[in-house]
């Protein structure tokens, strides 16, 4: 088989078979030759009759050699990114226990230095706390609740209190 002509694309290749092989030079074909006297064919002469076949071949991708050896897959691939997943931390509550030797403005002065609280907000919750023996100074992650409850302590223990702070899973 001769490569006669194909386009640029390279969509389809035309073919031709003869009895006899045609010589090429590099990439251009030799002049035609009557197979039947083995002499080049002149340019008024008619050209000996040949048998055409035209091939119709697909265009081929660079990853195509894997596909036919049967690591690919059918010709289509769908590509997924997976991002992790961020699972949210778990919550901690920071509470105070009442007891009957630490001062009411001791603790609203607690809950306005280590958690940010407002001076009504603060008492409201020291009053829940006297009332009630427990109550929620605020919600954080483990580390975060871990720091407030261990300045709680330092804090009163400092000042000769015995203020309790706890943390327990919301």
């Amino acid at each position: 088989m001769t490569i006669l002509w194909h386009t640029r694309r390279v969509d389809f290749i035309m073919v031709f078979r003869e009895s006899r092989a045609q010589r090429l030079v590099g990439s251009r074909p030799s002049p035609p030759i009557d197979c039947a006297a083995d002499r080049p064919v002149k340019n008024d002469e008619p050209m000996p009759p040949i048998d055409v076949t035209i091939m119709v071949l697909p265009v081929r991708l660079a990853d195509d050699d894997r596909k036919r050896k049967g690591e690919g897959g059918p010709g289509t691939a769908v590509i997924t990114k997976t991002r992790p997943q961020t699972k949210r931390p778990n919550l901690y509550r920071v509470l105070l226990l009442n007891d009957d030797y630490t001062p009411m403005e001791f603790v609203v002065h607690v809950l306005e230095q280590f958690f940010n609280k407002d001076h009504e907000t603060a008492h409201r919750i020291m009053m829940h706390v006297h009332q009630h023996g427990i109550g929620e100074c605020g919600i954080f992650t483990y580390e975060v609740a871990e720091t407030k409850v261990t300045q709680v302590m330092d804090f009163a223990r400092k000042h000769q209190h015995p203020l309790q702070c706890i943390m327990e899973k919301k």
